[in-house]
């Protein structure tokens, strides 16, 4: 098998420009205090980022914003929100959602 130089490039390149973005801003904030607001304000980025992903999965179907409750992934959302609510563990939630749209899948 030979290795290109090409390719090896493009995935090196790839691997910089997916490192950069996560480690530069790890190295600043460690050296830095960031002010209690500050502090506050980013523990709010994770629950921010989950929202927008679910809130696209489950309104926006074909390019177009849904509202209608006609579609399975609702319906195995309500278990969800459920158990992440009841237990506050990510790992339960994907769990419960995974398996609520697994058996809606099977049984529809």
């Amino acid at each position: 098998m030979e290795i290109r130089m090409d390719i090896f490039l493009i995935i090196a390149g790839a691997a910089l420009v997916t490192f950069v973005p996560r480690v530069l801003p790890l190295m600043l904030l460690s050296r830095i205090n960031l002010p209690d607001w500050g502090m506050r304000w980013l523990n709010y980025v994770p629950i921010a980022v989950m929202s927008a992903l679910i809130a696209e999965e489950l309104f926006i179907q074909d390019g177009e914003l849904s509202l209608l409750a006609s579609n399975m992934e609702w319906i195995a959302a309500l278990p969800t929100f459920w158990v992440a609510i009841r237990t506050r563990s990510l790992l339960g939630s994907v769990i419960a959602g995974i398996l609520s749209l697994m058996l809606l899948r099977f049984f529809f």
